[in-house]
């Protein structure tokens, strides 16, 4: 997976990635934006420095998905996934699941955990993050729900601990 930080003059490849990928709009229940909003969104997300937006390519150069996530969000430590999108012809081939792993490998220092949002009511997409090792953190339907994964090694203290996973989950719930 090759990885492009994304620029503004890069949204007309991001509106036609959106363009590839019509049922994720569905799935939200809206179109997909048009040129004019995809770069409008691009230039007030590159405000945040804390935003970083990248464009995912194969190993062969082609234009697979994206990627947009928020360092320090929502909580210091937290990295969120807000939206990793894959064009609907190359879904179900590990595109996805080998950007993840690439995100997890490179996350900035000081994260602790890796936050996902699930917007709307998408099942396939919570699976997706189950199957990565991501659990629910929590319910903020009909908006969205979270999927965390702590990065934080555990002390030698709290892996010997009855019920520290589930502790884990319980803190990241709260």
């Amino acid at each position: 997976m090759n990885v492009t930080p994304l620029a503004l003059h890069h949204a007309p490849l991001l509106h036609t990635l959106y363009a590839a990928a019509p049922g994720y709009f569905a799935l939200l229940g809206t179109r997909v934006p048009s040129l004019s909003e995809v770069e409008r969104d691009v230039e007030i997300a590159l405000l945040d420095p804390r935003r970083r937006l990248e464009l995912l390519h194969d190993d062969a150069g082609e234009l697979v998905g994206s990627l947009d996530c928020k360092s320090d969000y929502p909580e210091a430590g937290d990295l969120t996934i807000n939206l990793l999108l894959i064009r609907e012809d190359r879904q179900s081939q590990g595109l996805g699941r080998q950007a993840v792993r690439d995100l997890e490998a490179r996350v900035p220092p000081g994260t602790s955990r890796i936050l996902a949002s699930v917007l709307g009511d998408n099942p396939r997409g919570a699976r997706f993050w189950e199957r990565l090792g991501y659990t629910f953190a929590l319910d903020a339907r009909p908006v969205m729900t979270w999927y965390a994964k702590p990065l934080a090694p555990l002390t030698p203290r709290a892996s010997k601990t009855a019920g520290s996973a589930n502790d884990e989950v319980r803190r990241l719930t709260l």
